[in-house]
């Protein structure tokens, strides 16, 4: 999620990390919870205006919305066949059920309001930033540490995959459903793992060489203004004005 093409000068680029990290958080968590459609579409509109705040490059915006959608098509194809319930089309044995759509839409309209709040906000930040703004907000260090060596040496190790990829091609290796391709792969995916262990020791090596000490320290200094309290009460009404939508017959009743 964290891409050099997200981080660009727009109005999210303004807001404390901090804000952005928490309001992300609590958006996600209030969004997934919802079950009425009406709120889950206010909810889908919320991130959207997010997003068109944020001015994120169409490209790569729109091969992270594919990759996600890919997941809810394969959902749309299986929920409303295996879920029971009141049957709305039938054909012999195999029927698609209301409650297995209502619940199909649900999870789209969910699943893209929260990646667009989440790639307005928090991709739009660098993995040094949102670390940073990780650790601010008393996440575990630890994990914070898992999270910061995993976005700086993905790229690392993915190169290693095609540069053994590459090798594999070059020596005549064409892969098939066989136990040959099986066995091949395995073994790549063994030296991956080896060679990844074995960098692992030269980085921590050179990190105590220059007097690591567990703790990371950042250049950055992060300080709350007017404008993110101004930020943060507005996401506040928008998602109290959400889940009011989402319990209006209870409220009105």
């Amino acid at each position: 999620m964290f891409d050099q093409p997200f981080v660009r000068p727009s109005a999210i680029q303004c807001l404390d990390p901090r804000v952005r990290m928490a309001v992300a958080a609590l958006a996600a968590l209030c969004l997934s919870s919802l079950q009425d459609a009406s709120a889950c579409g206010l909810g889908l509109a919320f991130g959207l205006l997010l997003l068109i705040a944020a001015r994120p490059p169409l490209l790569p915006l729109l091969r992270r919305l594919a990759v996600v959608n890919i997941f809810v098509a394969f959902l749309w194809c299986v929920t409303p066949i295996t879920m029971p319930g009141r049957e709305v089309v039938g054909w012999g044995p195999v029927s698609i059920s209301a409650e297995g759509l209502h619940l199909a839409l649900l999870v789209s309209i969910k699943s893209n309001a929260i990646v667009c709040i989440f790639l307005a906000l928090v991709a739009t930040m660098n993995a040094s930033t949102a670390g940073r703004a990780l650790e601010c907000l008393r996440c575990p260090r630890k994990l914070v540490f898992l999270f910061l060596f995993t976005a700086r040496y993905v790229h690392v190790i993915a190169q290693q995959w095609q540069s053994l990829s590459v090798a594999a091609r070059l020596r005549g290796f064409r892969p098939k459903s066989d136990m040959h391709t099986y066995r091949t792969l395995a073994a790549l995916l063994g030296l991956l793992l080896v060679r990844s262990y074995e960098r692992s020791l030269r980085v921590r090596e050179a990190m105590l060489l220059r007097g690591f000490s567990g703790q990371f320290h950042s250049v950055a200094v992060f300080k709350a203004r007017a404008l993110d309290v101004l930020f943060a009460v507005f996401v506040l009404l928008c998602l109290a004005g959400i889940v009011a939508v989402e319990y209006r017959d209870t409220l009105y009743g």
